[in-house]
């Protein structure tokens, strides 16, 4: 399983490194706009986040095929084991296809059904990106269609994985571990959510509270 933080926030992703077995951050767009950093300075900011170690992505913004392929030129410049995101459209598709043939490693994103997904892992995409929440906003089922696509690269493109994303609760995330899924990337408070319990905290007072009524002291 790959676990990533969605997210431009670079003390956050140093923070959490040291909590989560993180394979990497993803970005898109929004959220880099959101953190007013241009790409050039918070690529490698969050490489050295993660220790230097781990998978980065972004996206190109072209809508072009030829102008996708020469943005993800110029963000492997950056750093050069990125993945690339791409769209899913028609242009998006040949896009994918072109980076392929030239060993560039994408991610089809803003998938909404699940054959849309399957097609941008035939046409070459290592991960595809279904949004849950989004899915699930439109009226539609965001868990099933992870589910159908995960079928669905298991039987006709087993080089790629699901990478879902698009989380409002930890509970959308751990049903979309339930049905297969090798990858997903979190926002941060859907992350710190999944590791704040207020029982757990309750229950580490009640044991130092008894013990420092037994011992006089906290340690051991």
């Amino acid at each position: 399983m790959e676990l990533y933080l969605d997210t431009s926030d670079v003390q956050a992703v140093k923070k959490l490194a040291a909590i989560f077995p993180l394979a990497g951050v993803t970005t898109n767009p929004s959220i880099v706009a959101a953190g007013k950093k241009p790409l050039e300075v918070l690529l490698p900011e969050l490489l050295e986040a993660l220790g230097g170690q781990g998978r980065l992505f972004a996206q190109v913004m072209a809508t072009q095929a030829e102008e996708m392929v020469e943005e993800a030129r110029k963000l492997r410049a950056i750093v050069s084991h990125l993945v690339v995101k791409v769209p899913v459209t028609p242009q998006g598709l040949a896009a994918i296809k072109l980076l392929k043939a030239e060993g560039i490693p994408t991610l089809g994103t803003a998938v909404y059904g699940a054959a849309q997904g399957m097609f941008s892992a035939l046409a070459g995409a290592d991960y595809v990106a279904p949004y849950v929440n989004r899915v699930d906003a439109q009226g539609g089922d965001g868990i099933q269609t992870v589910v159908e696509l995960q079928q669905l690269l298991t039987l006709h493109a087993p080089h790629a994985k699901v990478l879902a994303a698009s989380f409002k609760t930890p509970r959308q995330a751990l049903d979309c571990l339930l049905a297969g899924c090798e990858s997903i990337t979190l926002p941060l408070d859907v992350a710190q959510q999944m590791i704040s319990y207020p029982a757990v905290d309750a229950a580490v007072a009640k044991f130092e509270q008894d013990w420092m009524g037994a011992f006089g002291r906290k340690s051991i």
